[in-house]
């Protein structure tokens, strides 16, 4: 069976559209920001790392208890570090970076628009069972914190804290 000649190009179109990024809804993004296409830019919390100048993986497990596990982890300043976030339950979850007044903010801002779409190299958004890397240059010394912001689940206490431990002279 053919498709008429007039169907064709709607048919493309109609495809077209549904790839595109701006078709993607909040949870569905690529999983993974190693490769983001935007050049690099300075958060208080580091920069976006390259994938090739990975020193060492850490794997945080998320749960439907609204828990990262686990909560707390230490790296080194300088160090580029890939967080595998794997979902380990049955609703969509998300690990971003930042400081805890950013981080605050923006699940604030998510409360109050829950559909809102994004894609910063500092954040992963990972489907039920799937997992999602985020690869991070933490090239400032402190502590700053990670969280899931899908509305809710930074109220119910999905956060965790990153200890940035200063160079040795």
């Amino acid at each position: 069976m053919t498709m008429p000649t007039t169907m064709q190009p709607r048919l493309l179109l109609a495809c077209l559209a549904l790839l595109s990024p701006a078709a993607q809804a909040h949870g569905d993004p690529p999983m993974t920001h190693a490769a983001h296409a935007v050049a690099p830019e300075q958060q208080d919390w580091g920069i976006a790392g390259d994938p090739h100048a990975v020193t060492r993986s850490i794997t945080l497990r998320m749960t439907d208890a609204m828990r990262f596990e686990p909560s707390r982890i230490e790296v080194r300043e300088g160090e580029t570090v890939r967080l595998r976030a794997v979902n380990r339950g049955k609703l969509l979850h998300e690990i971003v970076l930042g400081t805890e007044a950013a981080l605050k903010a923006h699940a604030e801002l998510m409360l109050k628009h829950p559909g809102m779409e994004h894609d910063e190299p500092h954040m992963a958004h990972v489907p039920a069972g799937r997992r999602g890397d985020v690869v991070w240059t933490f090239n400032r010394a402190g502590t700053f914190d990670f969280a899931c912001l899908i509305p809710g689940h930074y109220e119910a206490g999905m956060t965790g804290r990153i200890v940035v431990t200063p160079r040795q002279p």
